[in-house]
């Protein structure tokens, strides 16, 4: 029986979930400008977002980007796919999940490395589900204090982040020696390994061109709920601005609207993060952003859809780093981000590619 036909069969409870059969059954496509496009009715995906969800113009928009561009490849039918955001707190993150897989989804993607548990406990009673976790850790298992080991059907998406960090903290020094200051700052989420290794890239990228500079560092909270709170991520950087630093990079989700915010009241920089924020804040904000670090969330939501269309997702981790095309930084704010300045982080980045140079992933204590 063919997978589209199987996913009507669930319960009616999850009914409002299923993926139709695309188009009106004659080419099984969308359409562009009037013209039907093919798509892969074969295959239906359920995308749980973290908190903040689409909207956010960070992390789960960058992963929304890499669906939208597989549906425009004709990689997936949109009709195939079904989305579902969590509470302010992400508290129903794992029932959404189980939502999307009773939903006969052959593809769930959690994006967020807060869903790593859920899916590592539940992963084991939907064997014909794939399950795809962004910044995921549950194929770690036991390792990593969580319950299962030996997952067949799970794969952790994770990224290099410290090397694309590493390449806007050398820029942030190069811009603060341009404009005489010594003193730049980090603004992180929720604290923990994964954050720290942005902060530990930015830190080494900056000693690469000026060890004098001074970082000042400020992380949210404890959990999840601190990538949505732009109040906390306004307040904190306004007290590093207020500090002398004239560079923010922030890597805080949603929470960096704050960062924008108390940039625009300062009129000092700030460095954006997971999307090329430049392109997506107001227009007083705007020139103000001088890059961002660009975590290719995008491509791996759409390689992961592609891999489970032609079945070659496996199970295990893929990661992404400056090679791979998983990180990088943004050039659009010309008027900042300078030739010369490109040029740098260029080199930067291909020595880092090339393994002259090598990034840590914890900052030093």
């Amino acid at each position: 029986m063919p997978k589209w036909v199987r996913t009507v069969l669930v319960p009616v409870a999850v009914l409002s979930l299923l993926a139709a059969a695309c188009g009106d059954g004659d080419d099984g496509g969308g359409t562009d400008g009037g013209t039907a496009t093919e798509c892969n009715a074969d295959l239906s995906v359920g995308v749980a977002y973290d908190v903040g969800g689409i909207g956010d113009k960070s992390f789960n928009d960058a992963a929304n980007a890499g669906v939208q561009r597989a549906i425009e490849e004709g990689l997936i039918c949109e009709d195939n796919v079904k989305s579902l955001e969590p509470d302010a707190t992400g508290s129903n993150r794992d029932d959404n999940v189980i939502a999307l897989a009773d939903a006969g989804n052959d593809l769930v993607i959690g994006v967020g490395f807060a869903f790593s548990p859920g899916i590592n406990e539940n992963a084991g009673d939907y064997a014909d589900t794939q399950f795809a976790i962004i910044d995921g850790y549950a194929t770690c298992g036991t390792a990593c204090g969580l319950k299962n080991d030996d997952l067949s059907n799970v794969t952790d998406l994770t990224f290099k982040e410290q090397e694309g960090s590493f390449l806007v903290g050398a820029a942030a020094a190069i811009k603060a020696d341009e404009l005489d200051c010594d003193t730049v700052g980090f603004l992180g989420g929720q604290t923990g390994p994964l954050i720290e290794k942005f902060q530990a890239g930015y830190e080494a990228g900056i000693a690469e061109i000026d060890p004098k500079i001074e970082v000042l560092v400020e992380y949210i909270g404890p959990d999840v709920t601190a990538f949505n709170d732009a109040v906390s991520g306004e307040g904190l950087s306004t007290d590093m601005y207020d500090q002398g630093a004239c560079i923010i990079y922030h890597a805080a989700g949603a929470s960096g609207a704050g960062l924008f915010n108390a940039a625009v009241a300062a009129d000092k920089l700030a460095i954006g993060v997971d999307s090329d924020q430049y392109q997506l804040v107001s227009a007083e904000q705007q020139p103000l952003v001088f890059t961002s670090m660009l975590k290719r969330v995008d491509n791996a939501t759409h390689d992961a859809i592609e891999q489970a269309g032609d079945d070659s997702l496996e199970a295990g981790g893929q990661v992404f780093g400056l090679a791979e095309g998983g990180v990088d930084y943004s050039k659009s704010n010309t008027d900042l981000m300078t030739d010369d300045i490109i040029q740098q982080i260029d080199d930067l980045k291909q020595q880092i590619i090339d393994g002259s140079i090598t990034v840590p992933e914890s900052p030093e204590k």
